[in-house]
């Protein structure tokens, strides 16, 4: 017979992600099928901290999978990178008779899952919800879908603009370390450049796309640019001033980490949730759930925690050949 652990603790830490409230909803239902008590961490790492929680029931967690953010609210918890923190909210675990932690979150926060794993003695499961799509160890991750779909929408929309009045319109969006969002975009929406931090273009190198284009009888453009690229402001105005093109910033924001998850990212919180439940009831030890190969699977919570996804770089040679 299996030992399983009686309580399920569940914390949504760093930033929001579209379909964090789909895998809360999951664990707790999954997790009571199985015969656990499910309780909820409140704002992240803090509520660990505090001690600050709530018992989550099958009912409790109804008519939230179509939310998004995270009914557990979430907060960045500078103090946790301190160990002393880490020991604190591993005592409060125990004393809470928590035996199983579920982190959903990003990078951040895998690795607060990978402190805490190492002195609670309880399990850790990482299940990873983050619009930037940047957790090693799976392919996508719970809200990316729903961030670049929202983004491609605001997109299409400035797309007309651009071509009514023969504008460059820059699109900023989310990615302040990886370019995994802004390069699918901009493939989807067909942007002329694509700027990622993983591999820069200078100044004279987009205009001379530009006016290549120009020369084609493209007036109008898009470009794609993560915000870790860089200045997009300035790089607006270093093309107005070195051209004659009009030239437009426009930045997406924080619309990108809200709204309505869509169809695919409640698929894969749903799934990844029970992949990090049936690890719980398995007794598998510290791990984190994802997408290989469109498998859902589990793989080692250090691993995950330490890696660092690579970026399929050829995808900008297709989307070079698909603006042309």
């Amino acid at each position: 017979m299996k030992i399983v652990a009686k309580t399920i603790g569940i914390v949504t830490s760093g930033g929001d992600a579209p379909g964090m409230n789909a895998a809360i909803r999951a664990v707790t239902r999954i997790g009571h099928s199985k015969g656990f008590n499910v309780v909820g961490f409140e704002r992240g790492w803090d509520g660990i901290l505090a001690n600050n929680f709530k018992k989550l029931t099958p009912r409790s967690v109804g008519g939230i999978v179509q939310l998004g953010g995270t009914i557990l609210r979430t907060f960045r918890c500078p103090a946790f990178e301190k160990p002393e923190c880490v020991k604190l909210a591993a005592k409060n675990l125990q004393q809470n008779n928590v035996d199983a932690l579920v982190v959903i979150g990003g990078d951040g926060s895998f690795r607060g899952a990978l402190d805490l794993s190492k002195v609670s003695g309880v399990q850790v499961v990482g299940i990873p919800a983050t619009i930037d799509n940047d957790i090693y160890g799976t392919d996508e991750t719970i809200g990316f879908d729903t961030a670049v779909n929202t983004a491609v929408a605001s997109i299409d929309k400035i797309r007309d603009t651009a071509i009514s009045h023969e504008r460059i319109f820059i699109v900023e969006v989310m990615g302040r370390k990886r370019g995994f969002l802004a390069l699918e975009v901009g493939i989807c929406v067909g942007a002329e450049v694509i700027l990622i931090p993983e591999k820069p273009l200078d100044l004279p190198e987009i205009i001379k796309v530009m006016n290549s284009n120009a020369e084609k009888g493209k007036r109008a453009g898009i470009i794609v640019a993560a915000e870790g690229y860089g200045d997009s402001s300035k790089l607006a105005q270093d093309i107005q001033k070195q051209t004659d093109f009009e030239v437009r910033l426009s930045i997406v924001g924080y619309s990108q980490r809200g709204g309505s998850p869509t169809a695919r990212s409640r698929l894969l919180a749903s799934l990844f949730a029970e992949k990090a439940v049936d690890s719980i009831y398995e007794q598998k030890g510290n791990s984190a759930v994802g997408l290989q190969n469109g498998i859902v699977t589990s793989f080692d919570l250090e691993t995950s925690a330490r890696g660092k996804k690579p970026l399929d770089l050829r995808l900008l040679k297709v989307a070079e050949m698909l603006s042309l």
